[in-house]
């Protein structure tokens, strides 16, 4: 649902007056995986200034359409999501990114989907807001309530990416060894009583049996994975066979002392 769901997510920007900003609106685009940009009269829009800043964008920045008014850019497309830093004073359908997200996505399914972007000094104009059935507002400090372009486009874009995205698998690490099995646990659980035992930590009202329901708890509520698993065990191990070695080296030397 991913890629289907992003690639029907257009960002546009209405007279952006400032090409650096508009390159950090590209870059936030390929981080959050979206392609389809437009832009409504800009001041400036060099592809090559904007490669620069936001390095292999040359795809996204050729395939960018340039319309004359705003309404001809969200002509196509089946539900427009203002942004604003404040409320204004008309009534709007206001909503936070994270609840407008899923909105966004579903909607997705039915046709191009647009994030409207206002310009920098002023933002979106009630007229460019009239064009849009609700509009996003990112809760900032009242001491400092606006965001620049590109911060409040990664805001929105980042909620909408986790609600695309959620099924997704997280990255695994290079090392990954998979989930431990119940054989896995149950041998680290062995070891590590064998090496507790061997240090004499069961002493006291430390009782073997509370103890290690205790680390039974502890590594379930962890979920260790099978390379976890296996370090922990090897932590047993190594108690147990440094007591072999110290005894081992104990009854040398006695066996020395009776030599000599």
């Amino acid at each position: 649902m991913e890629t289907a769901a992003l690639d029907n997510v257009v960002i546009v920007l209405d007279e952006p007056k400032d090409v650096v900003n508009v390159a950090g609106v590209v870059r936030v685009m390929m981080n959050m995986g979206l392609s389809r940009l437009r832009l409504v009269n800009p001041d400036d829009f060099d592809t090559y200034r904007i490669g620069g800043i936001a390095h292999r964008s040359e795809d996204l920045t050729q395939a960018a359409e340039i319309y004359d008014t705003l309404q001809d850019a969200l002509s196509d497309v089946v539900l427009s999501v203002g942004t604003s830093a404040r409320p204004r004073t008309a009534q709007r359908n206001y909503a936070r990114p994270r609840e407008v997200a899923p909105r966004i996505v579903t909607s997705t399914g039915n046709g191009l989907v647009a994030l409207v972007f206002g310009r920098e000094d002023r933002g979106l104009t009630n007229e460019a807001l009239d064009l849009c059935q609700t509009v996003a507002i990112v809760p900032t400090s009242a001491e400092y309530p606006s965001l620049n372009l590109a911060q409040a486009c990664l805001v929105l874009c980042y909620e909408i990416y986790l609600v695309a995205s959620e099924d997704a698998p997280l990255p695994k690490g290079k090392r990954d060894q998979g989930p431990a099995t119940q054989k896995d646990l149950e041998e680290m659980y062995a070891a590590l009583d064998r090496g507790l035992h061997r240090i004499d930590f069961f002493k006291g009202d430390r009782h073997p049996d509370s103890v290690m329901r205790l680390l039974r708890t502890i590594f379930s509520r962890a979920e260790p994975d099978l390379r976890e698993t296996r370090l922990v065990r090897a932590m047993g191990f190594e108690m147990e066979r440094y007591f072999d070695r110290d005894e081992a080296g104990s009854e040398r030397r006695a066996s020395l002392r009776e030599r000599s």
